[in-house]
């Protein structure tokens, strides 16, 4: 097992290791580990061998060196990079080579990171399990018969086995903080605006934000403070207050508030979930932390109005696949009419194809109105529940997944039951604030449980501190899955 990325940096920047010889032992472990797992789609050992001796090139020469200075790291595959393939995990794409770099590439490489390879995804990130890949499925590491979550399973599998210790994923209703909470490990989804999402492959633009999944929560802070900030290409991007958090910051949570949402600890919550969360908020009450009911009265909207607007965004956002510009194109076609239709037919997984269908007729002539308009209008709803409930506390606690992960197979032939997957998760997108995820402990099958925490936007620095605080005085992060790096 790695030790911290903070540790790696320091290092690596004071001599007491190679960056090179980091990058070649996180090659060596994605070569043993990964083969079970199917977390990586593709190694960029060249690019990477390269990226890290520059870093020791610079090191040598007392050049400074950023703060991520040899850290191996892996990227979703929904990520776009000009070094390698970017597919989204989908067939359409499977040739696609970006001629540019994602923002958050630019800036982790920047700051010294070595990317060694990109990891598995639901395709276009539609999907909760990771079961939904073109390129076949991502297992987890705690059990191999069982989904790491998704759709960033991939990344968070490589970290949980222990490959690299950080990555990035991408979350629109879930999608970090459900892997981090299936497979043990720290997930973040920043503040909708807090990460520029140029060169992330488009799902849901009023939803989606790329965020890290780490073994620790200062790990977490460390790549959330390289990738924050403004960035020209993409107008949603804005400067929030700076990361403050690091590994000397002191774990107190004396006086702060937890709200606990009364409609999250209903029916369909596991009862090992519940018994594992519940007894961390009383940890934090321990702590210093005030307890307080809270109201998010929508909260049985939160299914309906995600799914009618990420799929009527989805509708729209994957229109532009359609066999002419780039990606698959089908040789059978007669006409520019057959080109489009065969072309999405032959390279488009059923998930896919299903949520374009559905969004489709939510923007359709005569139903937008009672769909997407009205789906617009309840989001704003549960966006004032929001507010309101955390006017009355720090920061939110509730499940992260409503049962720890589930088995292959289990949900795939029920496109509802998969949808509730993420039913503690969306909510946080619909209302652009951001989440936190960490592991609080495991059912009795040995599979780990997640916590998370939500707060107001921009308020990425009060759920650090407080689920630091937490982990300080817990020790589920420490264990190691059975199909991993030792």
């Amino acid at each position: 097992m790695w030790s911290s990325a903070r540790q790696i940096a320091a290092d690596v920047r004071a001599r007491r290791a190679s960056a090179v010889d980091i990058c070649r032992e996180a090659l060596r472990r994605i070569n043993v580990a990964d083969p079970p797992l199917h977390a990586f789609l593709e190694t960029t050992e060249s690019h990477a061998l390269a990226r890290a001796a520059a870093v020791d090139a610079a090191v040598a020469a007392g050049q400074p060196v950023g703060p991520l200075a040899g850290v191996p790291m892996a990227l979703k595959d929904n990520i776009c990079t000009r070094f390698s393939r970017t597919t989204a995990g989908s067939k359409i794409l499977a040739q696609h080579r970006s001629p540019f770099d994602a923002t958050v590439v630019q800036r982790i490489e920047a700051a010294g990171a070595v990317v060694v390879g990109k990891t598995n995804l639901d395709e276009f990130a539609m999907g909760s399990s990771t079961e939904n890949s073109a390129f076949g499925p991502t297992r987890n590491p705690w059990d191999l018969e069982r989904v790491p979550g998704g759709s960033s399973g991939g990344s968070a599998a490589a970290v949980a086995a222990g490959i690299v210790p950080l990555a990035l994923g991408s979350d629109t209703g879930g999608s970090i903080r459900q892997p981090a909470s299936f497979t043990g490990v720290v997930g973040l989804k920043p503040t909708y605006g807090r990460v520029s999402r140029y060169g992330l492959i488009a799902y849901g633009s009023s939803l989606d934000q790329i965020g890290p999944l780490a073994t620790s929560v200062a790990d977490a802070a460390l790549l959330l403070s390289v990738i924050a900030g403004h960035d020209r290409h993409d107008s949603t991007s804005v400067d929030g207050e700076p990361i403050a958090l690091t590994a000397d910051t002191p774990p107190d949570v004396a006086g702060l508030r937890i709200g606990l949402p009364r409609q999250y600890f209903g029916d369909g919550l596991d009862e090992e979930v519940r018994a594992a969360v519940m007894a961390a908020v009383e940890l934090l009450s321990q702590l210093g932390a005030q307890v307080v009911e809270v109201d998010l009265p929508h909260s049985q909207q939160n299914i309906a109005v995600y799914y009618v607007i990420a799929m009527a965004e989805a509708s729209s956002n994957l229109a532009r696949y359609d066999g002419v510009h780039y990606g698959h194109r089908s040789a059978a076609a007669a006409d520019i009419f057959e080109l489009y239709a065969r072309s999405r037919s032959e390279a488009l997984g059923a998930e896919v194809k299903r949520r374009i269908m559905l969004g489709t007729f939510a923007l359709s002539s005569g139903y937008y109105d009672a769909y997407y308009l009205t789906a617009l209008k309840a989001r704003r709803l549960i966006q004032r529940d929001f507010t309101a409930a955390l006017a009355r506390c720090d920061l939110i606690a509730c499940p992260a997944a409503p049962t720890p992960a589930f088995r292959f197979g289990e949900k795939s032939d029920d496109p509802l039951a998969m949808y509730l997957a993420d039913v503690y998760t969306i909510a946080a997108n619909l209302a652009g604030i951001p989440g936190l995820v960490a592991p609080c402990g495991f059912s009795r099958q040995g599979l780990p449980i997640g916590l998370q925490l939500l707060a107001a936007p921009f308020a990425e620095n009060t759920l650090l501190r407080v689920m630091r605080a937490y982990e300080a005085n817990t020790d589920w992060w420490a264990r190691r899955p059975p199909h991993g790096v030792a």
